[in-house]
């Protein structure tokens, strides 16, 4: 089995692992609503992908009032 010939410093193990951190993810504008989505995905406020309805989305009831 192979072993390190020297020492790896802190230093070089955060260059290392510099670029292990999250990304950014990019969001788009819904073009029938306007909210903020994932690009390449359909809007999961009203449904639609590239101005076509695509999905069903089910819209909560409000609570009924109490007597």
């Amino acid at each position: 089995m192979g072993l390190p010939s020297k020492k790896r410093t802190s230093q070089s193990k955060h260059d290392r692992a510099s670029h292990f951190a999250l990304k950014h993810r990019s969001l788009g504008a819904c073009a029938k609503c306007g909210k903020a989505i994932l690009s390449h995905r359909a809007c999961p406020h009203c449904g639609t992908y590239k101005g076509k309805l695509v999905l069903k989305v089910k819209t909560k009831k409000p609570a009924r009032a109490k007597k």
